[in-house]
């Protein structure tokens, strides 16, 4: 792929707490973390998201009595999972994994820290209509292809690269610098729902 002016790579979620000894770990997520530094070494524009979330989130099983982590509840913009809590704002969880090195980052997309919505995708929380301001700001500075990679494939990365497409933008994941949930059979759903909505499919 050519690191071209208009190339962005966007480093998605690779915090301690979907990393093994996490909250909500990601199998295996920490072994992308080598590959993710060598990718954004040849990348001059580099962006990276960060889960935020307050205390007593809505999408956290603790905030419903009687509930678990993995059930799932109706709320006004649909069906919500919930998890256990993970990426508290302040916490060590909710800080990058300490082997992450892009130190020429321009920005740190902050998602989640609206209580009562839950956010997985870099661009729109999970209302589908408050956006984060990404799309502007990618807008703003002439960038438009937008490789993506991170953690989970088939829940933060995913929802990014799709709304990344619904956006106008010319998005590509890097399946090999991610790792996946795969809750009940997520993971194949997600790559063919990236594939089917025109996302580019890279091994590395």
């Amino acid at each position: 792929m050519k690191r071209g002016e208009r190339d962005v790579l966007l480093i998605i979620d690779v915090q301690n707490d979907f990393c093994p000894g996490g909250a909500l770990a990601v199998p295996n997520g920490d072994e992308i973390v080598p590959a993710v530094n060598r990718l954004a070494a040849e990348f001059e524009h580099v962006i990276l998201t960060q889960d935020w979330h307050p205390r007593g989130h809505r999408s956290f099983a603790s905030s419903h009595p009687g509930k678990q982590p993995f059930d799932t509840i109706e709320v006004a913009y649909g069906q919500q999972i919930l998890w256990p809590d993970h990426c508290v704002q302040g916490t060590v969880g909710a800080s990058f994994h300490s082997r992450l090195e892009v130190p020429h980052a321009e920005l740190v997309l902050r998602k989640g820290f609206r209580s009562a919505i839950d956010s997985y995708s870099a661009f729109l929380e999970n209302d589908h209509r408050t956006p984060t301001g990404l799309a502007g700001y990618l807008r703003e500075r002439g960038l438009g292809r937008l490789p993506l990679c991170g953690l989970a494939t088939d829940f933060c990365v995913l929802y990014s690269a799709l709304d990344g497409r619904k956006a106008g933008f010319d998005v590509a994941v890097v399946t090999g610098v991610c790792r996946g949930i795969d809750l009940d059979g997520s993971l194949a759903r997600a790559l063919a729902a990236m594939r089917e909505a025109g996302v580019t499919l890279l091994a590395d």
